[in-house]
Formats: structure tokens, sequence, C-alpha cells
């Protein structure tokens, strides 16, 4: 089995490469830039869609990169086996479809049009698929979310709480590499998309207390009242998407995701080196 590997400098392919070289297989993972040599791991340098060098006898693809630029290329690539395909894609497929912020329902849009495209032609390759779609993916420093906050709160020793009583529920990046790992090995996965969330649902408020407390250094608690958070949305235009959604819940159901690969993510309990790689 020859496995190709997109988005294998990922957070979520930096915990997946070595499950795939322990299993003695020949892994070949694309890059755009240099990486470190790696064990039974091939590095190949391009980009999706249009500089993918052309590699024969593919069995299987991971991909945990842009979902656009994989549909376009499975678009337009000949494969003379039809591989096995499994990607992770995101839950802002859903929870980002009614956002009050245009280009997040754009991007919501996207995620789920790049689905439909991918789908349609992994069908034309013969080839079985599965889609994950994670809620917030944190673990090994690379995330735009939690890590950008931790790091922030590092630098300058105040750690922003805003208010909110919506829940989260945060996946660790290798669960998702091992729910990815499995779906390849498991038939019942095929054509599915599946939701996939932590172990744990809290309040996005216990997330942020969590995250401060995990931190090696200590900081400065600095409260964010809702009145002030609600202003801000108003007239921030970049976070007026996220602070909208604190009182939402942007959560999973891992009924199916365990049912079908036996996957059960852990509880959000981060540590300092989930912040930095």
């Amino acid at each position: 089995m020859t496995v190709l590997v997109f988005g294998g400098s990922s957070q979520i392919g930096h915990y997946l490469l070595p499950l795939l070289a322990a299993r003695d297989e020949p892994v070949l993972a694309l890059s755009r830039t240099a990486q470190s040599p790696a064990q039974n791991v091939t590095w190949l340098s391009g980009r999706l869609p249009d500089a993918v060098p052309v590699v024969g006898d593919i069995s299987a693809i991971f991909s945990f990169g842009p979902l656009n630029h994989l549909a376009d290329w499975l678009q337009q690539v000949e494969l003379p086996h039809a591989p096995r395909v499994v990607v992770v894609s995101s839950m802002s497929a859903d929870s980002k479809r009614d956002s009050e912020v245009h280009t997040e329902r754009e991007l919501s849009q996207l995620i789920r049009d790049s689905e439909k495209v991918m789908v349609e032609a992994c069908e034309k390759h013969g080839s079985a698929w599965t889609v994950l779609r994670p809620t917030l993916v944190y673990g090994a420093g690379m995330d735009k979310s939690l890590t950008p906050m931790a790091q922030r709160a590092m630098r300058t020793r105040v750690f922003p709480l805003p208010a909110g009583s919506g829940l989260r529920q945060p996946v660790h990046a290798q669960d998702l590499a091992h729910a990815a790992l499995a779906a390849l090995d498991n038939a019942a996965a095929a054509g599915k998309v599946l939701a996939i969330g932590g172990g744990e649902r809290l309040p996005v408020s216990e997330m942020f207390q969590r995250v401060r407390r995990s931190l090696p250094v200590d900081t400065v608690p600095l409260p964010l009242p809702a009145w002030l958070l609600r202003t801000a949305s108003r007239g921030v235009g970049k976070l007026r998407g996220p602070l909208s959604r604190l009182e939402a819940d942007l959560i999973a159901d891992n009924t199916e995701v365990t049912r079908l690969l036996g996957v059960q993510p852990r509880p959000f309990q981060p540590d300092a080196e989930c912040w930095r790689l």
C-alpha cells in the first residue's frame, strides 16, 4: 500500500505520519516547503491543485488541507487505481452557514461545495471516501484560535477571558489522526460524513480558563463582560463572527464516529505542549 498525504505538515499530519510510518507502508507526503526527514516518509515538493508530482499505484489518500484544492485536483488527475480517500473538512460547513458575517457564510458554502465536488470526483474514480468534520482542533501548536491566544498571553502575561455560556467541544489533533486512520481501515465508514468533537462539552468561558491554567507562566486574568463583547462585535470586523457565537453551542454528536470507528476522543485537559510545536 502506498499512501499519499496532503497536509502532512499540518497539526493532524504531525500525528498521522508516525502512525502510518509504523505500519511499514510507503508514505508520500506533499509539501510546498522543505521538511525535516522522517522515518518511512518520503517528502514530495509540490502543491495542490496544479503542482502535484505524478505518483503511481496510490492506494490511499489523506487530506488535511484546503478541501477545494483537493477537489480540483481529483477532478483533473488520472488515477490508474481507485484509492481510498479520507479527508478532514470542518464543522464550519454547518456552524457558519447562517453567520451574520458575509465572508463566513461564503466560507461555509465553499466547504459544502468542495465536499460535493470531492465526492463526485471520488465516484468518478471509483474511490471510497470518508469526510471527517471536526469541531475546534488543538494539540500541536498550529491551530488558529486557541494557540494564538495562549502564545499572546505568554508574551504579555495577560489572559483575556471572554464571557460566554455557549458550549464548546475541542478535539485533539492526535485523536483526529487516529480517527482518520480508523476510517482508512474500516469499510463501514465509506461514503460517510462524520462529525467529530472532543470527549467533553464545556462552556466557552471554562474552555478559556483551562487554556490559561495550562500555560507554563503566570498570567493576569482580564475578564471581558458580555456587554463589552456585544459592543465589540458590532465594531470590530474580524472579531464580529467569533464574538457573535460566544453564546452558541458549537458541538458534535460523536455517536456515529464512535460506533463506526471505535474512536473515543479525550476530554479537554490541555497542557503547555499544546501551544507550542
